[in-house]
């Protein structure tokens, strides 16, 4: 199980265990049965792999958020804000199942408010003062230029009405991926997880707007699922690890 979490986390019970086996077990389900859908339930497997996460975050950094005297830490909110991020996440995932087309605009919203939780998030763990280090810069600029090439790209692409959400949305998850990197965690589980959530999101809109990549329809679950699980469970590694056993 510590291999699951990336290492010992402290208050990780039976539960917790669970719920991390119930969104790993579920994405994985979904994924097989790509080929067949849609079925019965089959966005129930969907909402199962992304909401175990919402509660298992829940429960783990409100346990550790509390001081032994009960005062609050820096961090006591950061278990509503991750878990809010995972909630409107799932809620996107469940309007892109239903109907990509017709609830498009209500996923992009409900994602892209994952995005600004995630960003509240991130940006509450950045060291005070910032510094940079190079290899933080580096990659912020890489990002950077990544988002700003494939916005022009699918630019051609969008309608009128489109432009204004689809560029917000891009500049959010740009500026979410950026701030995992100057975060500056210790390991680099959530800003790898935010890279893929960006992967699986061009995809989508490369197949959308512009024209669909081959076997994307098994991408961008597996990019999303992963991203998802590197942001939340590499954050919680970040905040509740425990090292003090080998």
């Amino acid at each position: 199980m510590d291999a699951l979490t990336f290492g010992r986390l402290r208050n990780f019970g039976r539960v917790d265990k669970c719920l991390l086996l119930l969104s790993i077990i579920s994405s994985a389900a979904y994924l097989a049965t790509r080929g067949v859908q849609p079925f019965p339930g089959n966005v129930a497997l969907k909402a199962l792999s992304i909401a175990p996460l919402a509660v298992l975050a829940f429960r783990v950094l409100g346990t550790a958020g509390s001081s032994p005297n009960g005062v609050e830490s820096r961090h006591t909110r950061d278990n509503l804000i991750l878990a809010a991020a995972l909630v409107l996440s799932c809620l996107g995932d469940i309007f892109l199942h239903l109907d990509p087309r017709r609830y498009f605009r209500h996923a992009l919203g409900a994602f892209l408010f994952a995005h600004l939780a995630y960003i509240v998030l991130f940006t509450r763990s950045w060291p005070r003062p910032l510094r940079a280090r190079g290899s933080q810069m580096l990659l912020t600029a890489l990002v950077l230029v990544y988002s700003l090439l494939v916005s022009s790209w699918l630019w051609s692409g969008l309608g009128t009405q489109a432009v204004p959400p689809v560029m917000v949305y891009s500049c959010a998850i740009t500026v979410m991926t950026v701030s995992t990197i100057l975060a500056g965690f210790s390991k680099p589980f959530v800003w790898i997880g935010a890279l893929l959530f960006v992967i699986s999101d061009s995809l989508i809109a490369a197949g959308r707007f512009k024209t669909a990549v081959p076997l994307a329809e098994y991408m961008i679950w597996p990019t999303y699922y992963l991203g998802q699980y590197g942001i939340a469970i590499g954050f919680l590694r970040e905040k509740s690890g425990d090292d003090s056993q080998g």
